[in-house]
């Protein structure tokens, strides 16, 4: 029996992303295997949220390279879309259409982008709405929905589409304390599954209950890649223990 490790769902190797003069991301290599969960964290501008845009292809990069299931990642080849529809993308806006219900939002890529039947979307986005815990606002229009309730139909729409890496960007950043842990027990839920995640978030208690790898940017390198528990109870860089001071502290 071969006992060989899975290949990486993702593989970041050299990464380099520039505005202009400006380097966001700087020479970032990242491996991510199949199963795992990668929380992201660091101070504002230190290029987590870019990273995660250039792995759906969002951004174009000016060096290195981003593999996919072993596709490369090209903001403008024509196997970009492809390879998005496998990625599901959470971001701290909710970006809900607001004459579409919950339902509606979630049916609406599969059966409009996929081309499957209605009938069988329904069904399964109905059993999407369970695991969000949001069953009984299927109907509901966005304005009717607190911010964690329109987050969790963002992730229900996510995995409608069946991706194989769900990438999170700050997703309770925008919310009302209140409703931050309803979201983040539905992200626990995923993790649990085994789901493939890339979370970019302040909330180091979910990092270190759930998290494989905490991963510390600053200035567009990364500075520490730990086991959570290990990061937070003693990180190597002083960097890295200044930042988690600060925010512990709060």
């Amino acid at each position: 029996m071969s006992t060989d490790p899975a290949p990486p769902v993702l593989k970041i190797a050299g990464l380099v992303k520039r505005y202009g003069p400006h380097i966001v991301i700087d020479g970032v290599d990242l491996d991510v295997v199949p199963g795992q969960v990668v929380v992201i964290v660091g101070p504002s501008g230190t290029g987590k949220s870019t990273l995660l845009r250039c792995v759906n292809g969002l951004e174009d990069i000016q060096g290195g390279s981003i593999l996919f299931e072993e596709q490369p990642v090209l903001s403008r080849s024509r196997t970009i879309h492809a390879i998005r529809r496998r990625i599901g993308m959470i971001f701290q806006s909710f970006n809900l259409y607001p004459h579409l219900s919950a339902l509606e939002n979630v049916m609406l890529a599969p059966v409009k982008v996929l081309g499957e039947p209605a009938k069988e979307v329904e069904e399964r986005a109905r059993g999407l709405f369970r695991k969000v815990r949001l069953e009984h606002r299927a109907h509901a229009f966005p304005s009717q929905l607190s911010g964690g309730e329109q987050q969790r139909v963002a992730i229900a729409r996510a995995l409608a589409m069946n991706p194989h890496l769900l990438m999170f960007d700050e997703p309770t950043s925008a919310l009302d304390p209140e409703t931050v842990g309803d979201v983040l027990t539905v992200m626990e839920d995923l993790a649990t599954e085994g789901r493939t995640m890339l979370v970019v978030t302040h909330e180091i208690g979910f990092a270190r209950h759930v998290g494989h790898r905490m991963i510390f940017m600053d200035g567009g390198k990364i500075v520490e890649d730990r086991p959570p528990a290990d990061m937070i109870t003693d990180p190597q860089n002083a960097r890295t223990k200044q930042f988690l001071g600060s925010i512990l502290q709060h």
